[in-house]
């Protein structure tokens, strides 16, 4: 078996098979580590294990069975799962009843309160009465033996397979001061009655046998406890946009046998099989059009602001909505070969990427570990062949203490926790530390066009009319006409028409003609509204200039609508997907931070370029599927940028996951929300050049956080190892270290927005408005 330039197993072309498992029993990077080099000594096997979703993306020979794959993780000491089919409702409700972060988060909350007093009692000495120090130990006691055990199984297992990860580090020096402690107490003079703790920040040589250290052991196992909580909470949210994708599918078919309709479960559907889709339900599988006509909103799945007119013979995709007539559509690919399925395997495929942070974690763990664990040992051994059993005790387990990685586990939670708060008042929700690693270097920005850079929604944006046609009259008529559709062409003319004249009359033999417009009689004149070409038919033909409106506006990307009565055509309307008023502003924002702005989209070219004009955007990729859309991102990757992606469509999800960084809008859907690194609530896309800017400051807290912990660790070290440092001196620095940690990423509270234009402002609150009151799909064509 050949090998690549980083040694792993080349798996011949042809002969690869790609699963994914769940990794269980991992508690830090390195465990993640562990996995990913047992399975690749596996020959044939190429993996990698993803410590924030806890996954392993695994390609292997077919000589590799998966049996083999799931016994290799065993050995490391870990569990792995194969992938199982999605649950059902039930059973997702059970998951959530044995949620793991309630045990977590109750075993972090007592440890929190019993080691307060804890805490306190040793390091104010006013607070000190008589039988102080056994108060504590029956409160600190719990903390080290119940609160710190998933530290204690994991350091047993790591020494059970030879291995030391940060579980080790901290149940070696919780264990080791609680262990001194309670020599102090039954064999020392710390248990004597009124015996006193002092409290000094005073360097100097001291063997420790009357101080007990429980704060040390309570405090640190406390402390860790509340990293892993933050930590377990980010990434318990890693799988959530998989399940939204695949639940976007119909739970249930009416399928068509012997002439009769019957309601049965979707995964009972097979190819060949003939079901109905009635007007606004879900297509339950992908499949070719038999019989009937309507007008298809793929906006879901492909982004195109224009629903698309099927008939027979029209392919028609899965979770997609049918928006007009009944159809019979039979099945060409079912479950897990449908068009979802793929965009969610998309998704799956682009989130197994390691990030930058955890294979930080990964050389870290596996050189600071041992290390200290060796430092500690050889304090040890030294301090007792000089003769000094008390100062050799003393100053091992000042090393353990002061190298207990408390401040490390609060760099990044207590950073990410300040940042996302007062991110979530700005409207900008961040998911976790592994989206912001690559905020600095980010160049490139892939911004979608539909509903991120226009609202999504169609209005009426002009209107040219004849030389003998008055235009508020052309507005009553076609107005009236198209109150009567429930086309979303004819809604935003009708909407547009009460906007610009008032209350519309009524209408009376309204009819429309098969997705190519409308015609009804208003105030006694028979109005006919709808494509140019129905128009003619009928012998109305459109005079020059209107013909050469028509051309200007389907140049422009919008959609031509004729309006003609009287057997002569009047005006000609246009409809379009209107530009969000804050967009021109975030993309000058934008670029002011050094990002290069490209439009993405489904749509035509001449639409997206007309958008992209008025926005200030000189880069333009058109008429792109979603798995297209990933491609895209990726080959922008390829090329040496850093990309981030802003969306807020299911057709956006796998190129929100692909990208460096995910921006979703919050107006969008769940699955582009869930597939992104970061939410903009408000749909603002201003807001995206503040998520980057407070982004960016984040990662530089946490950054400073790291370097301030481990240059803590590098300068204390040497102290303790050499009896300067006395374990308590060395709790009072840790302490003190996790202050300043956590007084540093206090900073980004003063975070502030750039200045908001309030033209563009009060532009937005209108289309906020707007939106909140749409209640229909956007816009197919006529």
């Amino acid at each position: 078996m050949s090998r690549d330039s980083t040694g792993l197993a080349r798996v011949p072309e042809g002969s690869a098979n790609r699963i994914e498992l769940a990794i269980g029993g991992m508690t830090c990077a390195s465990c993640a580590n562990r996995v990913e080099k047992k399975l690749n000594k596996l020959d044939g096997v190429t993996a990698e294990v993803n410590y924030a979703t806890e996954k392993a993306g695994v390609t292997y020979a077919d000589g590799v069975t998966v049996d083999d794959l799931v016994a290799q993780v065993e050995k490391a000491g870990y569990t792995a799962t194969p992938p199982k089919p999605a649950a059902d409702g039930a059973l997702a409700a059970a998951e959530d009843e044995q949620d793991p972060l309630r045990a977590l988060r109750t075993r972090t909350l007592v440890s929190l309160v019993l080691s307060a007093p804890v805490m306190a009692l040793a390091m104010i000495p006013a607070l000190q009465f008589t039988y102080w120090q056994w108060a504590s130990l029956a409160l600190a006691a719990p903390v080290v033996v119940w609160g710190a055990l998933p530290f204690h199984r994991a350091a047993a297992k790591n020494l059970r397979y030879g291995q030391a990860t940060m579980d080790t580090l901290v149940s070696m020096g919780t264990l080791a001061a609680f262990g001194w402690s309670l020599y102090a107490l039954f064999l020392g003079t710390a248990g004597e009655p009124g015996a006193m703790h002092g409290f000094s920040l005073t360097v100097e040589r001291g063997g420790g046998a009357g101080q007990i250290y429980l704060e040390v052991a309570a405090g640190v196992t406390s402390f860790i406890l509340l990293g892993r909580y933050f930590e377990a909470r980010s990434k318990r949210r890693a799988g959530d946009a998989l399940r939204a994708l695949l639940e976007l599918g119909a739970k249930d078919v009416a399928v068509v046998r012997g002439g009769r309709e019957e309601r049965v479960p979707v995964d009972r559907l097979g190819v060949g099989d003939v079901f109905a889709v009635r007007p606004g339900e879900k297509f339950a599988a992908d499949g070719v059009v038999e019989e009937g006509t309507s007008a298809v909103d793929r906006s879901m799945l492909t982004g195109e602001s224009v629903p698309e007119e099927v008939g027979p013979g029209s392919a028609v995709a899965g979770a997609t909505v049918n928006a007009g007539g009944r159809l019979l559509v039979r099945a060409t690919r079912v479950g897990a070969d449908t068009q979802l399925a793929q965009m969610a395997r998309l998704v799956e495929e682009a989130q197994s990427g390691k990030a930058e942070i955890q294979r930080l974690a990964d050389r870290v763990s596996g050189v600071f570990v041992p290390v200290v664990i060796a430092l500690a040992a050889a304090t040890l051994v030294f301090w007792l062949a000089t003769g000094g059993t008390a100062e050799a005790f003393t100053a091992a387990v000042a090393v353990l203490i002061i190298a207990c990685p408390c401040a490390l586990g609060l760099a990044t939670p207590t950073a990410l926790l300040v940042g996302t708060g007062r991110g979530a008042q700005l409207g900008i929700l961040i998911k976790g530390p592994e989206v912001l690693e690559n905020t600095r270097r980010i160049d490139t920005v892939v911004l979608d066009k539909t509903g991120t850079v226009t609202t999504g929604r169609m209005a009426l944006t002009g209107l040219a009319a004849a030389e003998d046609a008055d235009e508020a009259e052309v507005l009553r008529l076609a107005g009236a006409v198209e109150d009567a559709s429930e086309h979303p062409i004819g809604r935003a003319v009708a909407a547009g028409a009460v906007q610009r004249v008032g209350d519309l009359p009524g209408v009376e033999g309204f009819a429309a003609i098969g997705g190519r417009g409308v015609e009804g009689t208003v105030a006694g004149r028979r109005v006919l509204v709808g494509r140019p070409a129905l128009l003619a038919e009928r012998g109305m033909e459109l005079p020059a200039e209107l013909e050469r409106a028509t051309d200007r506006e389907r140049r422009q990307g919008r959609t031509a609508v004729a309006v003609g009565w009287d057997g002569a055509a009047r005006a000609v309307l246009s409809v379009s997907d209107t530009l969000k008023p804050t967009s021109a502003e975030a993309v000058a924002r934008l670029r002011a931070l050094g990002l290069r702005p490209v439009l993405l989209t489904g749509d035509t070219a001449d639409v997206a370029e007309a958008v992209a004009a008025e926005v200030g955007i000189d880069e333009v990729v058109a008429e792109v599927l979603p798995e297209e859309k990933a491609a895209v991102v990726r080959r922008l990757q390829e090329e040496g940028r850093t990309v981030a992606m802003v969306g807020d469509g299911v057709n956006d999800a796998a190129a929100l996951a692909q990208a460096d960084l995910g921006l979703a809008m919050g107006t969008g859907t769940d699955v582009a929300i869930e597939a992104g690194d970061l939410t903009l609530v408000r749909g603002d896309l201003r807001v995206a050049a503040d998520a980057i800017r407070l982004s960016r400051r984040t990662l530089a807290t946490i950054r400073g956080n790291l370097f301030w912990a481990f240059g803590y660790n590098v300068l204390a070290i040497p102290l303790a190892a050499a009896g300067l440092l006395n374990p308590m001196i060395a709790g009072a620095a840790m302490a003190l270290s996790s202050v300043f940690v956590v007084s540093n990423s206090l900073r980004l509270r003063a975070f502030r927005p750039l200045a908001r234009s309030a033209q563009a402002d009060r532009g937005g609150a209108e289309g906020a408005a707007a939106d909140a009151g749409r209640t229909r799909p956007a816009e197919p064509a006529r």
